[in-house]
This record gives C-alpha cells, structure tokens and sequence, in this order.
C-alpha cells in the first residue's frame, strides 16, 4: 500500500439505522485499531515449553477513534445523542486503498477541551460491539 493521505481515513455514522451514512465532520485524527485476545493453550507437554495458542479463539474486537472539531450539526447531534442514550450506532471507517469496516459500536468517551483563546475541540472513543464487515477496495 503506498502513502496514503491522512484525510482520506473516514469514519462515517448512520444516524438512522438505514444505509445512510454521513462523515462525522471536524474529524482531524482518525485511528482504527484491530485486536485479538489470544487463548493460551500450553501445558506440561508443550514442545521446549513455548507458549502454544488456539487458532480461532479469543475475542475480536475494534476501537474507532478520533479529535478535532464538530463543524457539522447533524454528526455532533448523533454522538451525542448515542453517548447520552448509551445506545449502539453503526459506524464505518473507510481507510483508503485498504477497504471500509462498518457495524455497531458504542460511543464509550466523549471528551470535550477548550483554551480561552481557541476554539471547543472533542475526542471520542468507540468500541466495537458486534460482529463487522470488511469489503476490500
């Protein structure tokens, strides 16, 4: 994958629960992370006493997530609208030249800043909470 523009990495909610998705605006970082909790396995027997793990076990899961400023009121209403309602939204990540991961999260931080010189800045958090698609570009 060759360098890739920073604002090309979207991240987009659904406010509706449809297949409408709008960006979240104002977003100036972006970061998706992918993890999974590996199931330890090794016992007395293992080979030379090497960690052995089960293929296909463990949990999966994403965090999304992001700073800058809410320029758009429709996405800053959807945010907080879930954070408050504790409710899971549908999200998408576009990353460029790699593909796009949507499904349900939940808006587990919402943090707002601000210096009395400057403009209101906001960082969120979302945690994956059900199974997510990966359609590849």
């Amino acid at each position: 994958m060759a360098a890739q523009r920073g604002k090309d990495l979207l991240l987009k909610l659904d406010p509706d629960g449809g297949s409408n998705f709008i960006t979240v605006a104002g977003l100036r970082t972006r970061r998706i992370a992918f993890n999974a909790e590996p199931v330890d396995v090794t016992d007395a027997e293992s080979a030379g006493r090497w960690r052995e793990l089960l293929g296909g076990a463990g949990v999966q899961r994403a965090s999304l997530s992001g700073s800058g400023i809410f320029k758009d009121a429709a996405s800053d209403a959807a945010m907080r609208q879930l954070f408050f309602e504790g409710r899971l939204g549908t999200f998408q990540a576009v990353i460029p030249d790699f593909g796009s991961i949507t499904g349900p999260f939940q808006v587990t931080a919402l943090e707002f800043a601000g210096e009395h010189n400057g403009e209101v800045t906001f960082e969120m958090t979302l945690e994956s909470a059900g199974a997510l698609e990966f359609v590849a570009q």
